[in-house]
């Protein structure tokens, strides 16, 4: 496994298999906290219109 810190954050929820934090086996993240960032907007008014800002692309898989 290629994450930083193997626990994983029963909080975070993630289907995101290609982010390096992604807990592999299990559809949650590894990092004890994220970061939730706005795409191309300063005022969200969708779930479309955010994203996670705290995404590492795995460059092992």
């Amino acid at each position: 496994m290629n994450n930083m810190n193997n626990n994983v954050n029963s909080s975070i929820k993630c289907s995101v298999d290609s982010c390096t934090y992604h807990a592999q086996n299990q559809n949650y993240c590894t990092k004890s906290e994220i970061n939730v960032g706005c795409c191309n907007t300063t005022n969200p008014t969708t779930p479309d219109c955010t994203e996670c800002a705290s995404f590492k692309m795995n460059n092992a898989k």
